[in-house]
This record gives C-alpha cells, structure tokens and sequence, in this order.
C-alpha cells in the first residue's frame, strides 16, 4: 500500500467534543438513531474510565507499527489515535512507550482494532485503551502506511476529526460534521430517559409509559392464568 501522511485535518469543534462526552457512548449511540457503534470487539482494558476526543487516525500493516510512530507526531491536545490495519492483526503494537509520547502531547487515549500490551502498565500510568485484542506478540518498524485517512473499525467509517467517545459500553465515532446536532440529540435522549426514570421510580410500568400492551396485543400475545395453562397440558 501506499504510504500518506495528511497533516492539519479539521476537527469538529472542541466544545462539542466535551459536552458528547459527557454523555457516553449508549446515550450518543441512541441519540444518533443507533449509528456510530464500533461494536463489541472493542474492549477497555480498564474499567470506569469514559473519553471523548477527535481522532487521528493510524492504518497499518498487521505486525507493522511503523505508522503508529508517525501519528504520533500528527496528535494534539484533546485527540484520540484510532489504529487499524489493512488485513485482521491481533500483534501487540502498542505499549506504554507510545503511551509515554502521547500522553506528553494531550492524548486522551487509544482505540486500536488490533493487539495491544504492557496492559498493566497503561492502566497505571492512566492511560485508556480500548483494543480488539491483548497480545505480547512484538512487531516490526518496515512497511508504509498511512496516517489521518479514512479507516474502517468494526465496520465504522472513521475519519480525521471525527468524535470519538469511549467508555465501559465501547465506542462510538461522531461525524465531525455532525457534531452539533449529535449534543442537541443526546441531550433530548437524556431528558427522556430522566423522565422515564422518575416515573420508573415511582412504579409505572415499562408497558405502560411506551404503549407496549397495544403492541403485544397487535403482535397476538394474550394473557392466560396459570390454572388454565395448566389444564392445558402445557405445564409438565
């Protein structure tokens, strides 16, 4: 593959970046309409820890972290590396030395759907990772790649800029352009689900607050007592 390394990509604007943030990543994902997820394979390697920031984005050759080395460079205050690679890798290519030069240059962390290692490490020096696989596995320093390109993670679409968010559900990425309207949303998303839960609290039922007996109804389901079920010879 040719090698590109693009520099000064736009970023969605920081105040958007912070206040997504605020929210996490299923509240973002609903608000969205259920789009942005990255999916389950990409697991924290600490717990508790939730971050948003906009990405800088690493494709790799799978064993390779050559291209790693050079994002680094291209990372500013308040971003998030996002790593991939051109074929599945589940090689440790990342480790606390890189941790080390990011966190120096205001990192808040890395999403990487390959290996990552020194997990112990990284969880304390503070610095979050969220990664498809954890593998000692050593890698090379050889092959060109690209840096802030469009990638693809767990069937995502994630460009330069981007939101990212991240916590213990997973991550989620935010069109960079999309940004404003993503915080409108989640904080109507969050309004409702207060809503819903005071009166959770209070006793009303699911089925209730969201009309869903007129969907069991519509979809055949009926109620029948135990007695009768048991007349019926369903009951063993």
């Amino acid at each position: 593959m040719s090698g590109l390394i693009v520099t000064n990509p736009p970023r969605a604007h920081a105040e958007d970046v912070e206040t997504l943030g605020g929210y996490g990543v299923a509240t973002v994902h609903e608000g969205m309409g259920r789009t942005g997820s990255l999916g389950p394979g990409f697991r924290p390697i600490q717990q508790g820890v939730r971050i948003a920031g906009t990405a800088v984005t690493a494709l790799c050759w799978p064993g390779d972290n050559l291209m790693i080395h050079a994002a680094v460079e291209q990372c500013r205050e308040g971003d998030i590396l996002v790593v991939t690679t051109t074929s599945p890798s589940t090689d440790g290519m990342f480790g606390d030395l890189f941790a080390t030069a990011l966190r120096y240059r205001g990192v808040r962390g890395l999403i990487i759907d390959a290996g990552v290692r020194d997990t112990a490490d990284l969880r304390a020096m503070g610095f979050p990772v969220w990664s498809s696989a954890v593998c000692a596995q050593g890698t090379v320093k050889a092959t060109a790649g690209s840096v802030n390109v469009s990638v693809v993670l767990g069937g995502q679409v994630v460009r330069p800029g981007d939101v990212i968010v991240a916590d213990d559900d997973g991550v989620v990425c935010v069109p960079r352009e999309q940004a404003g309207t993503a915080v409108k949303a989640a904080e109507e998303r969050t309004a409702k689900e207060d809503a819903s839960r005071a009166a959770f609290a209070e006793g009303q039922l699911g089925l209730d607050r969201y009309g869903l007996r007129e969907t069991l109804e519509r979809l055949g389901v009926r109620y029948q007592a135990y007695d009768e079920y048991a007349r019926n010879g369903s009951v063993s």
